[in-house]
């Protein structure tokens, strides 16, 4: 059986046709141009760089991080570039800074969306063996737990053991990166309300040397009362206490009051920090509440007022308890 022969593909020339010598054959870029066929082989169509591809971002999804414009060439994978600015954060509890206002003093700003402060003081060991008074130390935080403030009491150690609660003192209170945003002076005064000439007070600066107000005590026969004042002399809010200071399981309850004294519109408590912390240690826990829209200012003179509160019916319960050894 006999097939018949195949026909030469196209672009060759027929082999019985080409010269048996291949020194006479014709360079490839004229084969098969004798029968009047395209040259072989013949070269595909460029079709390299590929077309711009345009970028779509998926429907629902937020358009963060750094894509190509349209238009522009995709990279292979298509993913976006990651986020060069990340959120900063301390990591170690602290608050971070919110943005400043132009009526707000530096470092006043952690107070502007904050209607509650928790105050911790700090237990020094020193204090509980010997006896001896310490400076006091405070954490303050917001209702989240997070670290605004750090205050730290200034004062002499004499003075200390000697006058006991009706110490003068300054207090420096810092944010948390160290720089000192209020500054308070507790000058010497009876705390007794047989003077009603030399009554208790505080002076709250912030920044350091800028009065914005004090917290000053009036004068009352049962229970204890203060006005909020601010730079001029204006009476802002009131402060009115219980008649009886010592709680047992219990919070004890100052109450803010507006100027007026009619409507209550914040408190300042003393809270119970336990049986062993109570006995054996002046480290107390504090909450203040406040209205939101409160002038940043004032919310920095009730902490003052806090404190002041602390050194006036607190602080003396262990110089007592050290009394009756």
């Amino acid at each position: 059986m006999s097939y018949p022969p195949t026909a030469p593909q196209g672009g060759y020339n027929d082999p019985k046709t080409r010269d048996s010598n291949w020194s006479n054959q014709q360079e490839p870029s004229s084969w098969g141009t004798q029968q009047g066929q395209p040259p072989y082989p013949p070269e595909p169509p460029v079709l390299y760089p590929p077309p711009p591809v345009e970028y779509r971002p998926i429907p629902g999804y937020p358009p963060t991080g750094n894509y190509p414009p349209p238009g522009a060439f995709q990279p292979p994978g298509g993913y976006p570039s990651p986020i060069a600015n990340q959120p900063s954060s301390r990591g170690d509890g602290w608050m971070n800074r919110p943005q400043s206002s132009g009526n707000c003093p530096p470092g006043l700003e952690y107070l502007t969306m904050i209607d509650q402060l928790l105050v911790h003081q700090q237990v020094e060991i020193l204090e509980v063996l010997t006896g001896f008074e310490t400076e006091n130390k405070f954490i303050v935080k917001n209702s989240l737990g997070q670290k605004i403030f750090y205050a730290a009491e200034v004062s002499d150690c004499c003075v200390r053991n000697c006058c006991g609660p009706s110490r003068p003192f300054d207090m420096r209170i810092l944010d948390n990166f160290g720089t000192e945003v209020i500054h308070l002076h507790r000058p010497l005064a009876c705390q007794s309300c047989c003077f009603p000439c030399c009554l208790q007070s505080m002076e709250v600066f912030s920044p350091p040397g800028n009065l914005v107000g004090t917290v000053e005590q009036d004068w009352s026969l049962w229970c204890p009362s203060y006005s909020i004042k601010n730079q001029n002399g204006d009476t802002i809010l009131k402060i009115d206490g219980p008649c009886c200071t010592f709680g047992c399981y219990r919070d004890v309850e100052f109450k803010v009051m507006s100027a007026d004294g009619s409507t209550e519109v914040g408190r300042i408590s003393k809270q119970w920090s336990g049986l062993a912390r109570e006995m054996f240690t002046d480290a107390d826990f504090f909450g203040i509440t406040f209205p939101m829209d409160l002038d940043v200012k004032m919310k920095a003179v009730m902490l003052g007022a806090c404190f002041l509160i602390d050194a006036m019916f607190f602080e003396q319960r262990q110089n007592n308890n050290n009394n009756s050894y």
